[in-house]
C-alpha cells in the first residue's frame, strides 16, 4: 500500500509540473515545435523497477522495459519486456481491506515473464493513451522457491497519462493511470487457485510513473 500511495503522490507532483511547464511556455511565447526534437527511438521503464529492495515477503522482483519506435509524431509502437513474482492475486482492488493482507497470500510465488507489444498515441499536447498486450509464462514456486508447475496468462493494460518533456525531450517522464485485464489465465495448483478464485481477472486504476530516454 505504501508503494501505491507513493506512486499516486509522484504522479500528482509530475502532473502539476507538466501543466506548469506548459503555462510557462505559453507565457514566454515559446514555439513548442521549434524547441523539441523529434526522436525516433526510446527506452523506458516504470519506477517500480527501482523499488526491489523491500522485505522479501512482499518484494515483487519486478522489472519492466519498453523499447519504442515513433512511426509519426503522434504514434509509437513498443516492444515490452517484463517479469515479476506475485505473492498474492493480481485482482485484489487497491481499496479492498484484504489488499496486501497476509491471509490472501499464495503458498509460494508465481513468477510471470514475457515479451509483448504496445501502441502509444498522443491525443492532445502531452496527453496520451496506450494499449499493451503481454503474453506471460507462469511458473509456480513453493515456499522454498522450487518450481512445482507452469501456466500461461495473456495480460493486457489500457493507459491514460501525460508525457512530460525534459531537456528537449531527450529525457521524459510519464505519470499515468491504467486498467489491467487478463482474459486468458490458465489454472494452477489447487492451493493457489483457492486464493485466485476469490478475485476478478482485472485490476482498475493502477497509478504508475515511467521514466524514459529518447534518441
Amino acid at each position: 500500500m505504501k508503494k501505491i500511495l507513493l506512486t499516486a503522490l509522484l504522479i500528482a507532483q509530475f502532473a502539476l509540473h507538466a501543466f506548469n511547464q506548459n503555462f510557462t511556455q505559453k507565457a514566454r511565447g515559446t514555439d513548442h515545435k521549434n524547441t523539441v526534437h523529434e526522436y525516433k527511438f526510446s527506452v523506458s521503464t516504470t519506477f517500480l523497477t527501482f523499488t526491489n529492495f523491500e522485505a522479501e515477503e512482499t518484494n515483487l522482483h519486478m522489472y519492466e522495459f519498453h523499447v519504442g519506435y515513433s512511426i509519426t509524431s503522434k504514434d509509437k509502437i513498443e516492444i515490452k519486456i517484463a517479469t515479476w513474482k506475485l505473492y498474492e492475486p493480481m485482482g485484489i482492488p487497491i481499496w479492498d481491506p484484504l489488499f496486501q493482507e497476509e491471509g490472501e497470500w499464495y503458498p509460494g510465488r508465481i513468477r510471470e515473464s514475457g515479451v509483448g507489444i504496445a501502441y502509444h498515441r498522443m491525443l492532445w499536447k502531452g496527453l496520451f493513451a496506450s494499449i499493451e498486450i503481454l503474453p506471460l509464462k507462469k511458473t509456480y514456486l513453493d515456499v522454498n522457491n522450487h518450481k512445482i508447475d507452469e501456466g500461461f496468462k495473456l495480460y493486457t493494460s489500457y493507459h491514460l497519462g501525460y508525457h512530460v518533456r525534459l531537456f528537449k525531450d531527450r529525457l521524459y517522464i510519464e505519470p499515468q493511470v491504467h486498467c489491467n485485464y487478463w482474459p486468458i489465465d490458465s489454472k494452477g495448483p489447487q492451493d493457489f487457485e483457492e486464493k485466485e478464485s476469490n478475485w476478478n481477472n482485472y485490476f482498475l486504476f493502477e497509478p504508475n510513473l515511467f521514466i524514459g530516454v529518447s534518441f
